[in-house]
């Protein structure tokens, strides 16, 4: 809705499908909707939590919906991010210059787990270290977005993108006739050729590329399947492959076959036993003496999770003003950095209105939504934030957007995010859209499907009649 209530322009043939559709429609179409997704086996798995983890996500019928407009600022923004924090992670692994300007705390760089020491002075093809980033948004305002955080090493849920597509394609391609939406299955192509335009110097003609997954047991090793499948490459774990005199190969039914791009989605500590973790029977050993020879590149990069960090996404706005020498036109959320004596004080004065992150965590655990967390809970985390300031960041909390959600009440705004997905090699590519999750519960700002989210299909229009911002 807008200001005044009204309903907002990109939302006006939703707004008058829904109010088409008889009660007992919807619960229909979501009841074929969750079928569709567990005949597909679109699941993930929350292992925290004991017995079985595999389940749907939970997946709502209405789009949320961008205007063309909106989406271009918002695509401009994103490249803009995007081209910084690679610059950013090529600058720490080579001249550091911009921890020398002091614009980068050198302690909050070097000392980080994020930082790979192994990584130093090599250089990658077209010095891209963060092949695929998923940037997360929250909108507060017509002309206001923010970003949440950057995910710059393994980003996962575009797999939720294209199939929520599709599964909104099967349920109502009567309303996709009558809107010009922008499409979303082509990604696995932007994706293959975003690998392809990375390989190796070493490479010999077409490269190969294949996708290593830790295996079945991963939380999203649906996804794995699902991209490598999409784009017509194999599918491998560390068995799979094995490197003889610094060149990495893959075994097949036809012998050994030489890869040179590998999209992997192992963490840095699991790839290779012989140069991180040794106990690790994840990865592959000398992976990483291959890509230091130039025999064969990884994506996202060894160590691109420098700049992925909660504290170091503090600091982002002067990476953009001091690589690009441009103003940033995304905004950061106003951080806290609990380092800092005078912001660890602020926010243990203030722990009722804040949101208080891990700068390690993920998936919404770590953290604490201070306006709707028990005393007990505050007491805890002042506790953890006395004894490891260093460890957390705190931000306000956002009056974040809501959009209609259908609910067992019926529909109800809920709030949302975005995480839009970049890839970048030879050039900047995104897919219109992304990945909305949703808050299913009310009044909830966490939209983390481990912590009861969903997912929306997201729209963006194709043509600006429907402008409204």
């Amino acid at each position: 809705m807008g200001a005044s209530g009204e309903t907002r322009a990109p939302y006006a043939l939703v707004d008058a499908w829904l109010r088409a559709q008889p009660r007992e429609v919807l619960d229909l179409k979501r009841r074929e909707a969750e079928e569709l997704f567990r005949r597909i086996g679109i699941t993930f798995a929350v292992y925290s939590e004991g017995g079985d983890p595999e389940r749907l996500i939970p997946f709502d019928l209405i789009p949320r919906v961008l205007a063309q407009a909106e989406w271009q600022r918002l695509q401009r923004g994103l490249e803009q991010r995007v081209k910084a924090l690679n610059a950013f992670i090529h600058d720490v692994y080579h001249e550091r210059e911009i921890l020398r300007a002091g614009r980068v705390p050198q302690q909050l760089v070097l000392g980080n787990p994020q930082f790979r020491p192994e990584m130093a002075g090599f250089d990658l093809p077209r010095r891209v270290y963060t092949h695929v980033a998923g940037i997360d948004l929250v909108r507060t305002g017509p002309d206001q977005y923010y970003v949440l955080e950057d995910n710059c090493r393994t980003p996962s849920g575009v797999s939720y993108m294209v199939e929520n597509r599709e599964v909104m394609l099967r349920l109502f391609p009567d309303l996709f006739r009558r809107a010009a939406v922008a499409p979303v299955a082509h990604y696995p192509d932007e994706l293959l050729e975003t690998l392809r335009s990375v390989a190796p110097p070493n490479c010999r003609g077409e490269p190969t590329v294949a996708l290593l997954s830790p295996g079945i047991h991963n939380s999203a090793y649906y996804e794995h399947a699902f991209l490598a499948d999409e784009m017509g490459i194999e599918l491998v774990e560390g068995a799979d492959l094995l490197v003889e005199d610094d060149v990495c190969y893959m075994r097949t039914t036809r012998g050994l076959e030489r890869v040179d791009v590998i999209y992997r989605r192992i963490d840095d500590d699991y790839l290779d036993p012989l140069a991180f973790r040794p106990e690790s029977m994840l990865g592959v050993p000398g992976l990483y003496f291959a890509y230091r020879a130039g025999n064969v590149n990884l994506a996202n990069a060894i160590g691109a999770g420098i700049a992925d960090d909660k504290a170091v996404y503090i600091h982002v706005p002067e990476m953009i003003r001091f690589y690009l020498g441009e103003e940033p036109l995304l905004a950061n959320v106003p951080t806290f950095d609990c380092r800092k004596p005078e912001d660890l004080a602020h926010v243990l004065a203030h722990l009722d209105e804040l949101v208080v992150k891990a700068v390690h965590g993920s998936g919404g655990y770590g953290m604490l939504v201070g306006p709707h967390a028990t005393i007990a809970q505050r007491a805890e985390f002042a506790t953890l934030l006395k004894a490891r300031p260093h460890d957390y960041i705190a931000q306000p909390t956002l009056a974040l957007s809501t959009v209609p959600t259908f609910v067992e009440q019926g529909i109800a705004p809920r709030h949302v995010d975005l995480r839009p997905f970049v890839l970048y090699g030879e050039r900047l590519r995104i897919v219109p859209g992304g990945l909305t999750r949703v808050a299913l519960r009310e009044g909830s700002l966490v939209v983390n499907s481990s912590q009861g989210g969903g997912t929306k299909d997201t729209w963006v229009l194709e043509n600006d009649a429907a402008e409204d911002v």
